[in-house]
């Protein structure tokens, strides 16, 4: 292997090293965020209140797409993930109001 190839092998194995952190990250950040809006669900259901809030969902959409631009991230790609997100935590809360 030439040094090129070795230098370039180990920036790959450092890169990959980061995402992987990065992605544990996610993940255990997805985790609590899904335990707080279960938090949510479970008191919506004791007070009937409706699994879905159209206008905080639309505002939660319009602030990352913003914040998605700050962070130099494709909006389209963040409202895709938070639009997915959302209609978990309302089949969650479905599934809690039953």
């Amino acid at each position: 292997m030439t040094d090129a190839a070795t230098r370039a092998a180990a920036l790959l194995h450092d890169h990959r090293q980061s995402i992987d952190r990065l992605d544990a990250i996610l993940l255990y950040t997805l985790a609590e965020r899904f335990k707080h809006t279960q938090s949510v669900g479970r008191l919506k259901a004791e007070h009937n209140l409706p699994p879905s809030d159209p206008t905080r969902e639309a505002a939660q959409i319009a602030r990352l797409e913003r914040l998605s631009q700050e962070a130099d991230l494709d909006p389209e790609f963040a409202r895709k993930f938070l639009t997915f997100i959302i209609s978990e935590v309302i089949r969650h809360h479905e599934k809690l109001q039953k």
